[in-house]
């Protein structure tokens, strides 16, 4: 006899089995919520075998679609046989079948029923098709390892279907239950794969009877990946402080949408108020007391805004010397960079001079892996500017060689282009010629739009730095996927503390989505850690290939700009900024000196190194962090050395000790 589906509960049946469990039972759930109990009412339907409540399993879509018209006539049986003041809606019994999803709407797990009746299948007599198969253990290429709130010591491994049966029926008999043990190391028997459920490229794909096994979360996730067509990129606004960076950020915010005209009307008041009229925009970006009092950002504002192609996240880096750090935390989560420079004579020099942040932010920008850079010249309606043609082109004369110096392909990677962010002029629509009428090149929306999104691998093992944590129903955390895809009950690493969590719920751009992949800026819902137990720098990261925790690597470091009269040799302190890592370091050993014209290692030993020497040293930390090398991922892998607030060099890790 064909037995079309398996219970959670590790007992198989066919559709006769279980038509007399299903007694029309009602059962009464207590939750709370806002301070509040609320009671719900909803039909049980227990497995033959045992008095698990199967109601919630049986409405869920992965689960054989075969039995969806049975569960149809059983709940009008049920309802025909309820008096009057008991039944219940459609929806009730319904429960959550359209969403695939035994998650309620506050995120809870839908709890067992402790009030069914225990021996409210006693009197069903076994049956020839009930049978164990709890000693064989079938090889599946992907499993998703499932808790219930009442910490049940196993989990399920989700039934898989097979790719070539249309309705997405998969045999019992072709695909064995196997039950996973809960510990603080999950196994299964020939999984390669990570256990929240993706196959890694290249791997072998199990066969069951020569058929390939596909997971229907897959393919529900891919498609869900897919709805939305647009591209994402992640724009990190940097230049000198008062270029204008949170005013333009504020204007492209307005122009596309995202503020309204009352709020900016809020804003003209506020800021005429504290004497500070040309400052209302950057309010949209600058959203803290402090920032507004002294025109200044500080930490990294973000906001999310689309065009007809591409949404974007911005992130508006803080411009004074001060708030650096600040700075390398925003551009090492972007794809790429809009530099904005002052035209409005003085500050445009002042910026630019040895002491200035354009330098400072361009080189670290490099460093971090901002590939594609706008170069905005910002303030052209400035009167001592007015749009002059030799202003933009003495600013961008004195640009180009120091952007090629900073590793800059300026004919590929740089475009520059003139704005005024207070007006919002070329930005949108293209200037118009009665105000500019020598520029013929594309607007600020034009040319962020035709900027190529950088390759990103969704099928990787799982990656997203941690940015920041609170509590909102549980633990949340903030970060940018790098690597892999991430979706609700995948089961994660959160390292170096090598905690295993399970995300209960994922948001993007404010929106709640079930998956997401790479280049996405999330927040994450997991269960399993406390708040406490999370600092930003951790890594969010696969379970069977989780990301190296170390406290010592090789790296590759080029020297800068040293403080004056400091030797760059062993023993050398400074600070580690690595992804959003920020950690003391010491280098331990320099091992080898590059020659900077054929970057080949130079013979003698080397004892010290000068300003512009590229070496080979040992970096060790206090406490254990998480990097990959540079050639695996580069965005994991580079890294700033600062030291009294300058930054002294860049560098790339090389090698890894082996665990």
């Amino acid at each position: 006899m064909n037995l079309p589906v398996t219970t959670p509960c590790a007992h198989n049946f066919c559709k006769s089995c279980f038509e007399g469990a299903f007694a029309g039972k009602t059962a009464v759930r207590e939750r709370n919520k806002g301070g509040r109990t609320l009671r719900s009412q909803k039909n049980v339907l227990n497995c033959p075998s045992c008095p698990t409540d199967i109601s919630e399993f049986l409405q869920n879509l992965q689960v054989n679609r075969e039995l969806m018209d049975v569960i149809e006539s059983l709940k009008q049986k049920s309802e025909e046989n309820q008096e009057p003041a008991e039944e219940l809606s459609e929806e009730q019994i319904n429960g959550s079948v359209e969403n695939a999803d035994l998650d309620s709407g506050d995120g809870e797990t839908g709890k067992k029923n402790e009030n069914a009746d225990p021996e409210g299948d006693s009197q069903n007599p076994p049956l020839d098709c009930e049978t164990e198969r709890s000693s064989k253990r079938r090889k599946v290429d992907t499993a998703q390892v499932t808790n219930d709130e009442n910490d049940s010591p196993s989990s399920i491994l989700q039934v898989q279907s097979s790719e070539e049966d249309n309705n997405g029926v998969v045999n019992p008999e072709d695909a064995k239950l196997e039950k996973v043990e809960k510990g603080d190391e999950v196994e299964v028997e020939g999984m390669k794969d990570e256990v929240h459920g993706r196959s890694q490229p290249g791997q072998a794909e199990p066969k069951v009877k020569n058929k390939e096994v596909v997971a229907l979360e897959d393919a529900e996730a891919q498609e869900e990946m897919e709805t939305n067509k647009k591209r994402h990129l992640n724009v990190v606004f940097i230049g000198h402080v008062d270029a204008g960076k949170s005013t333009t950020g504020g204007q492209i915010l307005f122009l596309s949408g995202q503020v309204d005209d009352r709020t900016i009307q809020k804003y003209e008041k506020e800021a005429k108020d504290k004497s500070r009229e040309s400052w209302y925009m950057a309010y949209v970006m600058d959203t803290n007391e402090e920032e507004r009092v002294k025109g200044k950002t500080v930490e990294v504002g973000r906001a999310h805004f689309e065009t007809e192609t591409t949404r974007f996240t911005i992130l508006d880096a803080p411009g004074h010397k001060s708030y650096v750090p600040n700075m390398i935390s925003g551009a090492s989560q972007a794809d790429i960079g809009v530099l904005v420079i002052s035209a409005r004579k003085g500050e445009f020099e002042t910026g630019y001079e040895r002491g200035g942040q354009t330098r400072e932010h361009v080189q670290l920008a490099k460093t971090l892996g901002v590939a594609k850079l706008l170069v905005v010249v910002n303030k052209m309606d400035d009167p001592t500017v007015n749009w002059s043609k030799e202003r933009y082109d003495e600013i961008e004369s004195k640009m180009t060689p120091f952007l090629k110096s900073s590793g800059y392909n300026v004919k590929k990677d740089v475009q520059f282009l003139p704005i005024s962010g207070l007006l919002g002029s070329n930005m949108k629509t293209r200037v118009d010629k009665s105000i500019c009428s020598w520029w013929n090149g594309p607007c600020l929306f034009e040319a962020l739009d035709c900027i190529e999104v950088p390759l990103r691998d969704p099928k990787g093992p799982f990656r997203m730095p941690i940015l920041d944590k609170f509590k909102d129903m549980g633990t949340v955390v903030m970060g940018k996927v790098e690597s892999g895809s991430v979706c609700e009950g995948d089961s994660l690493l959160v390292m170096p503390n090598k905690a295993q969590v399970k995300v209960v719920a994922v948001y993007c751009d404010e929106n709640k989505v079930r998956c997401a992949g790479p280049g996405e800026n999330l927040r994450v819902r997991l269960s399993g850690i406390e708040e406490e137990d999370i600092l930003s720098g951790f890594v969010l990261s696969s379970v069977v290939k989780p990301i190296p925790a170390v406290t010592e690597f090789t790296a590759q470091l080029q020297i800068l700009e040293l403080l004056e009269n400091a030797i760059f040799t062993a023993g050398y302190k400074a600070v580690l900024h690595v992804h959003s890592v920020v950690e003391e370091c010491e280098i331990v050993e320099l091992l080898q000196q590059i020659d900077p014209k054929t970057r080949k290692p130079m013979k003698k030993k080397v004892l010290f190194v000068k300003n512009g020497a590229v070496v080979v040293c040992r970096v060790q930390v206090n406490n254990s962090i998480c990097v990959e090398k540079f050639s695996d991922f580069p965005q994991l892998g580079r890294f700033t050395l600062r030291t009294e607030g300058k930054t002294i060099a860049v560098g790339k890790v090389t090698d890894l000790p082996v665990a």
